[in-house]
C-alpha cells in the first residue's frame, strides 16, 4: 500500500494527463505504463551491464551503439531515459514520437510472441511536449520517491494504485487483487522450476508475475543456472488469458519488465468453446471474476456437464479442473457463496471437489481486504486435481487480518495473519489436533459430506462460551435500592443550592 507524499505525486501525474486533455482512464493508464516500461528498460539494462561486469561476463546492451528503427539508424543511447530526460521539451518530443515508441513496439524479434501481438496497435498519445515534459518530470520524481522508501514492493504498488483508477469494480465482478493476497497464494503454491502456470483470467499477470518473482527468489540457482530450466522459465512457464486487449497489452509490458521474454498471454474467452486446454497445467493461481451470467450457448458444454449454471464463479471451478494436469494444484479466490450456496450447481461443483478431487484448504477472508473496490466477502480454495478423490480431512482457516485496516483506507496496520496461514498450511500435520474454537483446525470429510458439501467455515467452527456468573437477584436489587437512594439525596441537595442562589 502506498499512502502520503508518493501518492499525491501519483494523484499529481493523474492530473496532468488530465488536464491535457487524456480524460479516458484507459488511455491514461496505457500511456503511464508505456511510459514506465521505457524508463524500466533503462534501468534494467544498467543493471544487467553492472552484473555481467561482476560476473566477467560479456553483456549487449539492447541500447547498442546504432538500433535501426524503420530504415534509419540512431543513436540507441539517446533512447535510454536517462539521457531523453534532460532533453528540451520539442526534442524529448521528437525523440520519444519517431524513434523511442517505434523502439518498444518492435522491441521483442518473435512476431509470434505476447509482446509483439498487443504493442503492435500501440499508440503514443501524448499531445504536446509541454504535456510530454510535465508527464517525465513527475515520473522522475515518483521514481526518486520510491528509491527512497527503499521496499521491493514499492513499484508494483504503485502500479497497483494506477490500476485502481480504472473503476471500483467492472461489470462482472472484475477488481484488482491486492498484491500481498497473490503474493500469499504462490507463497502457500511453492512454485517449481519445470511448473507449467496458468491465469484464465489474468487481467495484468499479477499472478503470472508473483509466480516469477517467487522463483527468482527461492529457486534461482534451479531455474537460471540450468539451461533447459531456463528456457523453459522464459518461454514456455507462464500462460494467461483475458477478454480485455488493453489489460492483455499490460500484463505483457508487466511480464518482460519481470524479465520474462516470452509469456503465453492471449486474447481468449476461457470459459467458451474457443479454449481447448484440458489436461495442460501444473498449476493455476486465478481470482477470476464473478457474480457474472452467462448464457448457455456462451460456454463450452463439457464445462456444463460438470456443473449446469450460468454463474461465472461456478464456470471457472469447473474449467481449472479440466485444465489441470492430473496432480496439477490450484489455489483461486472466490466468493463465499460457492462456499455454501444451496443450488443444484453450487452442490455439485463442491462435491466434485471433495469427491473426485483432493481439496485441501479453505481460507475464510474478511470482506475488507478488497477495499475500497469491492467489499464482497471472498475465500481461497486449494484443491489438487486427482480424478479418483483424495479428499481426506480439509484444513480451515478464519482469516481476520491481512496486515492493513479493513476500511476504504486500507492502512497498515500491525494484526495481519499472512505469516501465521502460510507456516500453518506448511506445517498441517500439526493442525490434526487442534480444536475447533481454534483459529484454524482440520475438518474430516465425512462431517463435510454430512452437511451436503458446505465449506463456511462458520458450519464447523465452534464459539467456545465462557460461562459468566452473576450475583443474586436480592443483591442487585439491594444494590439498586441504595443507588435510588443516593440519587434522592444528590437531587434534594441540589435544589438546597438553587433555592440560596435565586435568594
Amino acid at each position: 500500500m502506498i499512502t502520503g507524499e508518493l501518492k499525491s505525486k501519483i494523484d499529481g501525474l493523474w492530473e496532468i494527463f488530465w488536464t491535457g486533455g487524456l480524460t479516458n482512464p484507459l488511455d491514461v493508464i496505457e500511456q503511464m505504463t508505456y511510459l514506465m516500461f521505457i524508463h524500466d528498460l533503462d534501468d534494467a539494462d544498467n543493471l544487467h551491464r553492472k552484473e555481467s561486469a561482476m560476473l566477467g561476463l560479456p553483456y549487449q546492451s539492447i541500447f547498442a551503439d546504432e538500433i535501426a528503427v524503420g530504415d534509419r539508424s540512431i543513436p540507441g543511447n539517446q533512447l535510454k531515459w536517462s539521457v531523453f530526460h534532460d532533453f528540451p521539451a520539442q526534442k524529448m518530443y521528437s525523440i520519444m514520437q519517431e524513434w523511442v515508441f517505434p523502439f518498444i513496439k518492435n522491441l521483442h524479434g518473435d512476431k509470434e510472441s505476447a509482446y509483439a501481438k498487443y504493442m503492435g496497435d500501440a499508440i503514443f498519445k501524448i499531445p504536446t511536449p509541454l504535456m510530454l515534459d510535465k508527464i517525465v518530470t513527475a515520473m522522475d520524481e515518483i521514481y526518486t520517491q520510491m528509491a527512497q522508501l527503499k521496499t521491493s514492493d514499492t513499484r508494483g504498488d504503485v502500479y497497483e494504485y494506477l490500476l485502481s483508477k480504472l473503476a471500483t469494480a467492472g461489470v462482472n465482478g472484475q477488481f484488482r487483487t491486492p498484491r500481498h493476497i497473490i503474493k500469499m497464494m504462490v507463497e502457500l503454491m511453492e512454485p517449481k522450476a519445470d511448473e507449467i502456470i496458468c491465469d484464465p483470467a489474468c487481467g495484468t499477470s499479477g499472478f503470472l508475475v508473483a509466480a516469477s518473482e517467487y522463483l527468482k527468489e527461492h529457486r534461482k540457482e534451479e531455474v537460471f543456472f540450468d539451461r533447459k530450466n531456463k528456457e523453459h522459465y522464459m518461454n514456455h512457464m507462464f500462460y494467461g488469458f483475458d477478454m480485455d486487449r488493453t489489460m492483455l497489452r499490460i500484463g505483457a509490458m508487466n511480464m518482460m519488465t519481470h524479465e520474462v521474454d516470452n509469456p503465453f498471454i492471449e486474447y481468449r474467452d476461457s470459459l467458451s468453446e474457443q479454449n481447448p486446454d484440458k489436461e495442460k497445467y501444473s498449476l493455476i493461481l486465478a481470482n477470476p471474476p464473478f457474480k457474472g451470467s452467462l448464457d448457455y450457448d456462451t460456454v463450452s458444454p463439457d464445462l456444463l456437464k460438470i456443473c449446469k449454471t450460468k454463474k461465472t464463479e461456478l464456470l471457472f471451478l469447473a474449467l481449472f479442473l479440466r485444465m489441470l494436469k492430473t496432480g496439477g494444484r490450484c489455489a483461486c479466490i472466490v466468493p463465499d457463496g460457492v462456499l455454501f450456496g444451496s443450488s443444484k450447481a453450487h452442490k455439485a461443483i463442491r462435491k466434485e471437489l471433495v469427491e473426485e478431487n483432493c481439496l485441501e484448504a479453505v481460507i475464510s477472508m474478511p470482506s475488507g481486504v478488497f477495499k475500497p473496490y469491492a467489499g464482497v466477502s471472498t475465500a481461497i480454495l486449494i484443491f489438487t486435481k486427482t480424478g479418483h478423490g483424495g479428499t481426506d480431512q480439509v484444513w480451515f482457516y478464519d482469516m481476520k487480518a491481512d496486515g492493513f485496516s479493513l476500511d476504504d483506507k486500507r492502512t497498515a496496520v500491525k494484526e495481519n495473519d499472512i505469516p501465521d496461514i502460510i507456516l500453518r498450511f506448511k506445517n498441517r500435520e500439526k493442525e490434526k489436533d487442534r480444536k475447533r474454537t481454534e483459529q484454524s483446525f482440520m475438518v474430516d470429510k465425512k462431517d463435510i459430506v454430512e452437511n451436503e458439501y458446505d465449506l463456511s467455515i462458520n458450519k464447523y467452527k465452534e464459539i467456545e462460551y465462557v460461562p459468566v456468573e452473576y450475583p443474586p437477584t436480592e443483591e442487585i436489587m439491594a444494590d439498586l435500592y441504595k443507588m435510588e437512594a443516593e440519587i434522592a439525596k444528590n437531587l434534594d441537595e441540589l435544589k438546597e443550592m438553587l433555592k440560596k442562589e435565586m435568594k
